[in-house]
């Protein structure tokens, strides 16, 4: 098996501008062989014109995009080992299931044969055996989906690129695809470059996740080290709702002074001294962490309740807020909390993220 360390796809000072407005910024990029990469921005921030300049649908002004060492920008977009699967789908409404998927093929000659073969191999493999005589309006959002991811996986490519391919079904269908998109990819070892919006799902299906601002990547990483180790306020709110703190890191590294609050903390990972920004997770806090060695008091403000879980705002001596998040196991009866309640809101210094202020 090749190693997935090993760049498949190599993105050097790409720039992309649509007249005055700069939407790709000297950015630079290495997707790996048998590797699940998503871009995760907010609107604007360029993911999906990075996606469509990979695809050959966006020319850049500057830069290279290289696959496996040859440049792509000599190529049209349906001469690039490269597939995209549009957020739309885009599946021709008068063909049937089997032409959409073989759609492809035939465009690269591929003979009757050979594609049939194909067909019924995509067909098991998105789980839609003897579906391939039905047209798309015969079928679900969710059929229609893994109709053209097949069709996206038919020809075989390099690399397949996917633009937010789960927006338009409902959150349990969602959930269903991710598993199986997952499962395909390693079945089949392509690498992947997936563009969402959605936190959850970025986290729940990457290796690796690039988080995109104003054209550049603010950050890259694994789910894990993005969550825990953001590297500025901006990645530490977009991955995850953060509590965010300011503070004043002592000589030791380690003590953060809230001036604010009157108050101090512990955390586990040394930073500079000086002003810093202090995140705090919301589900690695919780109410009445008497015996826990950071924590503040504050008045309960706010209580949702989400089923699994219970989000309770905290309103401290100096107006700020933390929200924390308990889970639920128990029930909503245990430890039950009244908005106007004093608490206390303890926590563990590894769940002290520091950042640059």
């Amino acid at each position: 098996m090749a190693d997935r360390r090993t760049p498949l796809l190599t993105i050097s000072g790409v720039t992309v501008r649509y007249g005055d407005h700069l939407a790709l910024d000297r950015l630079d990029l290495t997707v790996h062989r048998d590797e699940l990469f998503v871009l995760l921005g907010g609107s604007g921030s360029g993911k999906t014109t990075l996606l469509r300049a990979i695809g050959g649908f966006v020319r850049p002004q500057a830069g290279r995009i290289l696959l496996d060492g040859a440049d792509l920008s000599v190529l049209p977009p349906h001469r690039r080992p490269v597939n995209t699967m549009f957020q739309s789908y885009a599946l021709f409404p008068h063909m049937t299931v089997a032409a959409n998927i073989g759609f492809g093929l035939r465009q690269q000659g591929v003979g009757h044969a050979e594609t049939r073969r194909r067909v019924e191999q995509m067909l098991a493999l998105v789980r839609l055996e003897g579906f391939g005589t039905r047209r798309p309006a015969e079928l679900s959002g969710g059929q229609q989906q893994r109709v053209a991811l097949a069709r996206s996986l038919a020809p075989q490519p390099r690399l397949l690129l996917l633009d937010e391919p789960f927006s338009a079904l409902d959150e349990n269908l969602r959930m269903e695809t991710r598993a199986e998109l997952v499962r395909l990819r390693r079945s089949l070892g392509i690498s992947f470059v997936l563009v969402t919006h959605d936190q959850q799902e970025a986290l729940t299906m990457a290796d690796r996740i690039g988080v995109m601002r104003d054209g550049r990547m603010a950050q890259i990483g694994t789910p894990a080290v993005l969550y825990e180790q953001p590297a500025d306020r901006f990645v530490a709110g977009f991955l995850g709702a953060a509590n965010i703190l300011t503070g004043i890191v002592a000589a030791d590294g380690v003590t953060v002074l809230l001036p604010s609050l009157g108050a101090q903390v512990t955390a586990a990972r040394p930073a500079a001294p000086g002003p810093a920004l202090l995140a705090l997770r919301s589900e690695r806090l919780r109410i009445g962490g008497a015996g826990a060695p950071n924590g503040l008091d504050g008045i309960v403000t706010d209580i949702a309740y989400a089923g699994e879980s219970l989000s309770v705002r905290v309103r401290m001596a100096d107006g700020s807020e933390l929200r924390v998040v308990r889970g639920l196991a128990d029930g909503l009866a245990s430890g039950a909390v009244a908005i106007g309640t004093p608490v206390r809101v303890g926590w563990e210094p590894d769940a002290c993220i520091l950042l640059p202020p």
